[in-house]
This record gives structure tokens, C-alpha cells and sequence, in this order.
């Protein structure tokens, strides 16, 4: 299972945001990058980003926040917020970002999922953020009548490299995350799931563990690895992915 330590990137600085709401943003950082290069320092294989004025705005803003990022490491980065055209997805990939996250343009504009996952295999994800088991969208701001399955399903088959699938009501709460919802789906499509969404201490990576479902692919940690609630080197621990250089230190 991957550990992707999550960076929210709000007018150029780190933060976490309660259930998506912009104005109740905690700031942990001024310096996305060194935040970043922290990560990486402590052993994480992953960096998940989010673009969040951008998932608003459906344009990237935060763009050089996240090209500082991409200068200061070396792990892969998986991006997504405001991603939603050929365009930008060419020039994020071509940035150096390994992987793009297509939410609303998933639902909106599915063609344009498929037809960049074509074009780069293992390289476009989608992603799907849940509120009461339908898809929303914009940033959050924008719910649909669209059940989350219904959509995963949609890309069965398109060559898309995982789902993030987020369960709205507990992002950035502590309030554990949404174990069920995430094995049913990772049940019910062959693409790889990340969950995302609630991760509230070490007991929720061991649930997603006992889950027992292969296709969980990883999960997002924000802001129960900023406040402390999550110590790295035992976190990577019990997925089995502390190099030894970081258990020396």
C-alpha cells in the first residue's frame, strides 16, 4: 500500500481545508516546497497535490508553487485542481508531474479522460470526491445526481491508472476514513482505488490493511501527518516501505 502525504495548495501556501470549505483553512506552510522536500526527506515514495484555487477557478493557479515543488524533488507528484482541457494536461506532464487527477472533467467531459489516458498510458487518474454517494464537483462547490460507481465504471476499460476516491464529508475531519466505502469500490472496479478522506491516525491504515482488498492501491494522509496525529517512520513501517536510510534516522 503507498503513503501519499498530501500537499493543499491554497494562494501559493500549505494548507488543509474541513469538508472543502475554503474559508476554514488551516495554513501549515508558507513553503510548499520545503513541505514537500520534508516528505520526501522522511521516505515517502508519493506526493499527492492538489491545486485547490484551481479546482474553483477550473484553471491551474498555484502553477508556480507547483513548479517550485517539482524543482526541490525527486519523488513522482500526482496533481490535480483545475485540470481540465488537452492543454493543461500536456503541459503538467510535460512539467515533470507523473500524474494528473481528472475530477470534473471526468464527469463532465469523460472523452477527454479517455482519450488522454490513451495517449499516456498509467499516467491520467481520476478522481472521484463523494458526498452521500454522489459525484461532486468544481472544487466541491457543484453536487451531481451521478452515483460513484456509476462513474468509476465509465473507465473500466480507458486505461486510467487509479481512482481517488474521497469521501467529502470526512475530509480533513480526523474523522477516520471511510474504510467500507473505499473496499466496495475497489471491489466493484478492476482500477486501482487510493482512498482519501478522514485519515485520522495509524489505526486507519491498518483498517484499509485488514480490509484485505488488493485493488486499495494506497492512501492520501493530510492532516493527521501536519498536526502529529501520524508518525512517517511508523506509518511507512507498517506498509513496508521505510528504506533503511530513514529508519537509521
Amino acid at each position: 500500500m503507498i503513503l501519499f502525504p498530501a500537499i493543499d495548495l491554497k494562494d501559493g501556501r500549505c494548507v488543509r481545508l474541513k469538508r472543502g470549505a475554503m474559508a476554514d483553512a488551516t495554513v501549515f506552510n508558507d513553503d510548499p516546497a520545503a513541505q514537500a522536500a520534508a516528505f520526501e526527506a522522511m521516505g515517502f515514495p508519493w506526493l499527492h497535490c492538489v491545486d485547490l484555487n484551481g479546482a474553483f477557478e477550473g484553471k491551474s493557479v498555484n502553477a508556480n508553487a507547483i513548479h517550485s515543488i517539482r524543482a526541490r524533488i525527486k519523488m513522482p507528484i500526482q496533481l490535480g485542481g483545475g485540470i481540465r482541457d488537452r492543454a493543461a494536461i500536456d503541459a503538467w506532464l510535460a512539467a515533470g508531474i507523473a500524474r494528473v487527477i481528472l475530477g470534473t472533467a471526468a464527469l463532465k467531459n469523460p472523452a477527454l479522460v479517455k482519450e488522454s489516458a490513451r495517449a499516456y498510458p498509467d499516467r491520467i487518474a481520476v478522481g472521484i470526491d463523494a458526498k452521500d454517494g454522489k459525484v461532486a464537483v468544481e472544487g466541491w462547490a457543484e453536487n451531481s445526481q451521478m452515483d460513484v460507481l456509476e462513474l468509476a465504471r465509465r473507465f473500466e476499460d480507458a486505461g486510467v491508472s487509479a481512482i481517488v476516491f474521497t469521501d467529502i464529508a470526512r475530509d480533513g475531519m480526523l474523522q477516520g476514513v471511510n474504510v467500507a466505502a473505499t473496499a466496495a469500490l475497489a471491489k466493484a472496479v478492476r482500477i486501482p482505488v487510493i482512498a482519501s478522506g478522514g485519515v485520522a491516525g495509524i489505526g486507519d491504515i491498518d483498517s484499509l490493511i485488514a480490509a484485505d482488498e488488493p485493488n486499495i492501491l494506497g492512501v492520501v494522509i493530510g492532516r493527521a501527518l501536519y498536526d502529529g496525529r501520524i508518525d512517517a517512520k511508523a506509518a511507512l513501517a507498517r506498509v513496508g516501505a521505510l528504506k533503511p536510510s530513514s529508519a537509521s534516522k
